[in-house]
């Protein structure tokens, strides 16, 4: 199971400030001059917008190929949490490490906030918190003042706090262990410098983790007809009942191995590999493309998955919801089939047929009423 984090009680007072270009396209680093004070009638807000980015996201640590010693993130953390006063100078060393590593041409530019946030709960334990946060974009807004007695309208630019693009947060917990460190970053995977490059970051392999993980995996490749028998290009293979099933069965139909190893998973406590290749892939050919697919999962997360581990049920749960299917017609239907309808084993009220005097294939749905739009 994943920590209980809670932020109810946490306060953020003392922020450090940097604008963080390019070095590529020659632009600056500036970092503010000192600690800027939160006013108290602010800090409550302020800190909410801080830390609710992090809620249910999964673990990481810092990690290093010969010591934690020698890893700079982790250094900076450790010097924090041991003489909080000491929070500017660590913050400007944050703004430099990342103006750093900020030298590819797609990195943009942005606005960086350091704090450190004091009385968060972890596991019903207090600690804090090293938070970082980078905005890469400016929005408009408007606002009303009062000018000469008259109301004037003003437009500015500013951060967006609900679309903060990048953020860590270091918890002062399992120090040893490289600490307890929860990242984002909504740019996705084409932009890995920030856990790889700049924190240095491993995901913590708990139960929680390795379940979301491998059925979030196991689902995807399925869905996306990870069976062995394709037809390959030069037509060898079973290609001929390959262009059959791709012919005559549901797009849906792809859905049901994945129903089959989100059962898997909900019909077991403990996870291991070798028998899952066994009751759900089954032939060889889609365990070697299965096996092709984790190992590039596990080259993107920076750490391989353990082959064996206890099932996280919540974690399921999450993962069959994911399920889906849409069958897009060349008339320009389209038919959206949600996981609750793809769980069913038979499901009556879809009928597919051929119209021997249109020459045309149907799609026949049984209903008993029209839901409302949500």
């Amino acid at each position: 199971m994943p920590p209980k984090i809670r932020y109810s009680s946490a306060i953020a007072t003392d922020l450090v400030l940097a604008k963080i270009g390019n070095p590529q396209r020659d632009e600056p680093l500036q970092t503010s001059r000192e600690v800027y004070k939160v006013e108290e009638q602010d800090q409550a807000t302020l800190t909410t917008l801080f830390v609710k980015p992090f809620r249910n996201l999964i673990g990481h640590r810092f990690a290093h190929h010969s010591s934690l010693d020698q890893h700079e993130m982790n250094q900076i953390a450790k010097a924090v949490f041991s003489a909080p006063d000491g929070l500017f100078e660590k913050g400007c060393d944050i703004a430099r490490r990342l103006y750093s590593k900020s030298n590819h041409p797609n990195i943009k530019a942005g606005d960086l906030c350091v704090s450190l946030i004091k009385e968060i709960e972890f596991e019903g334990k207090m600690t804090e918190g090293l938070c970082i946060l980078k905005s890469e974009s400016l929005v408009p807004f408007l606002s009303i003042s009062v000018e000469n007695g008259d109301l004037r309208l003003h437009t500015e630019q500013g951060i967006n706090p609900e679309k903060i693009d990048k953020g860590c947060l270091i918890l002062n917990v399992h120090a040893d262990q490289g600490y307890y460190v929860m990242t984002f970053d909504r740019s996705g995977g084409e932009s890995r410098f920030w856990v790889r490059d700049f924190l240095g970051l491993q995901v913590v392999t708990d139960a929680s983790y390795l379940t979301n993980a491998y059925a979030k995996m196991a689902v995807s490749f399925l869905e996306k007809g990870g069976s062995g028998s394709e037809q390959t290009k030069d037509g060898s293979g079973d290609g001929e009942s390959t262009a059959s099933q791709a012919d005559d069965s549901p797009p849906w139909q792809t859905a049901v191995a994945a129903r089959e190893a989100i059962q898997f998973f909900e019909e077991r406590d403990k996870f291991d590999l070798g028998e899952f290749e066994q009751k759900v892939l089954k032939d060889p050919q889609t365990i070697k493309k299965f096996a092709e697919h984790r190992s590039k999962v596990e080259e993107e997360q920076g750490a391989p998955l353990q082959k064996s581990f206890d099932i996280s049920k919540k974690d399921v749960g999450k993962a069959k919801k994911k399920i889906g299917a849409v069958m897009k017609l060349d008339s320009g239907v389209e038919i959206h089939l949600k996981s609750n309808f793809l769980l069913e084993p038979s499901n009556p009220t879809i009928e597919r047929g051929f119209d021997d005097e249109k020459g045309m294939k149907f799609v026949k749905v049984y209903y008993y009423k029209e839901n409302a739009e949500e």
